[in-house]
């Protein structure tokens, strides 16, 4: 039995920001669900989530993930303190308890898993998470017997200088024995410079402390300030982009191309330069997406194409070909095989299969039936000044240029409407719509306004 207690209560001064440093987002998820998400496949039994700066705000950001205990820290006195406020909560738990920090958010679950492993077969009291870094500078300092048992750690600033010589460093993440450890951390002290309770202290009274080191120390890489959220977001994408080319996706221009790590492509997709895929999104299988995309919590189907556009809440199925400078929102549901041309906006609408909206049109709230044609510059007039309204076209019906739509308002079946026509009653099945005055031609009216003006 293991329960995991996320460190989540600093501050973040060096983030610059109002907002928490663990919301801060990286990938599509926040620091603190990464971190969540990391621990998965452990199946905790528990999960406590320390909180301290702007507590509140961190918990109704996290109100969508079941089963999080909030634990509040109110004063910041280190890491120590932090797991100190766990006491009253586990006083019956007896299993082993996983400490992670909510701004380190590339730690992979496997990591995670051997982890714990290691720490369960070698019956440790305390198992701590190190890596061997070039540059241990700003790290505390694991030191360790021939059998990895932990001997000593400690914190840089308090590193002598023949001991800032070790490059086995601290990764932050640690399983203990939990009995064992409730029964230490009321000993702990503040006599250090910073006058903070290290939980790297409880090294001191346990005994094994087994040291695993991470095979990828960029895993344990932690985020402070917006220099290093860009610097995890360069990992976290060679990382995605690595796994899709793997499984078959191609990528033009890979360094140009960004992916959440909460979309998932089918086999044969193509991106091209300057996309990019964010949130629930779904790109079918044989699908080119790109240049120049933007598409976000969308799901389209397979072999389609999109070009120069932005999709966001919308839905694409198989076959359709969207923009370029096409701009599908809120709720845009395109069947098969439509056509979205040039500097279409299309929003809350259905466009039935194998309707075309070639140009220079917007549709909002609006159903179209199946294979209708909508002429270059057809406007749906869905506000009224209060309200939205909806218009609904049937199958086959063609529209002409410049045609607008005052909703709400019906179109039947195999209409036509001539071009610049405005569109206030109902049409009805296979009939002609001419909303427009008659064209009257006056013949030399610039002789007659020159004598005019004369």
């Amino acid at each position: 039995m293991v329960a995991v207690a996320i460190l989540a209560a600093g501050r973040g001064t060096r983030m610059k920001s109002t907002l928490p440093k663990v919301l801060h987002t990286l990938g599509g998820r926040s620091l603190v669900e990464r971190v969540l998400k990391s621990c998965e496949s452990l199946t905790p039994s528990r999960q406590l989530i320390i909180v301290g700066y702007q507590g509140q705000q961190v918990q109704e950001a996290l109100t969508h993930i079941n089963s999080l205990e909030f634990v509040e820290q109110p004063e910041q006195l280190g890491t120590g303190h932090a797991v100190q406020q766990l006491l009253p909560h586990l006083q019956d738990f007896d299993g082993d308890l996983l400490v992670l920090n909510g701004d380190v958010p590339l730690l992979r679950p496997e990591t995670l898993e051997n982890l714990l492993h290691t720490h369960k077969s070698n019956h440790n009291a305390a198992t701590v998470l190190t890596a061997q870094i070039p540059n241990p500078k700003g790290y505390g300092r694991v030191f360790c017997d021939t059998n990895n048992q932990v001997t000593q750690i400690v914190e840089d600033r308090d590193c002598n200088p023949a001991q800032k010589k070790n490059h086995r460093i601290n990764g932050g993440i640690y399983c203990f024995n939990w009995p064992k450890l409730a029964q230490i951390l009321p000993k702990l002290s503040a006599d250090n410079d910073q006058k903070e309770y290290y939980l790297t202290d409880v090294v001191k009274f346990l005994t094994p402390v087994m040291a695993v080191d991470v095979e990828d120390y960029l895993e344990i890489s932690g985020i402070n300030d917006r220099k290093q959220l860009a610097t995890a977001n360069d990992i976290l994408q060679d990382r995605i982009k690595d796994y899709w080319m793997a499984s078959g996706i191609t990528m033009i221009d890979a360094d140009s191309i960004t992916i959440d790590d909460t979309v998932t492509l089918e086999t044969d997709v193509v991106i091209e330069p300057q996309t990019h895929l964010r949130g629930n999104t779904t790109i079918g299988a044989g699908s080119r997406i790109g240049p120049g995309t933007l598409i976000e919590n969308s799901q389209l189907g397979e072999r389609v194409t999109v070009l120069y556009s932005v999709i966001t809440d919308s839905q694409v199925a198989t076959e359709c070909r969207i923009g370029p400078y096409a701009h599908l929102r809120g709720q845009a549901n395109i069947k098969e095989s439509c056509r979205i041309g040039n500097f279409v906006e299309i929003k809350k609408s259905e466009v039935g299969q194998k309707s075309n909206v070639a140009h220079l049109s917007y549709l909002g709230d609006a159903i179209l039936g199946e294979q209708v044609n909508v002429g270059a510059g057809t406007i749906t007039a869905n506000y009224d000044g209060v309200n939205k309204h909806q218009t609904i076209i049937g199958d086959r019906t063609k529209t002409g240029a410049n045609s607008v739509f005052v909703a709400p308002v019906t179109l039947g079946e195999d209409v036509t409407v001539a071009a610049g026509s405005v569109v206030t009653s109902n049409v009805p099945d296979g009939a002609l719509a001419i909303a427009r005055e008659r064209q009257r031609i006056i013949e030399d009216w610039k002789l007659m306004m020159q004598q005019k003006k004369s």
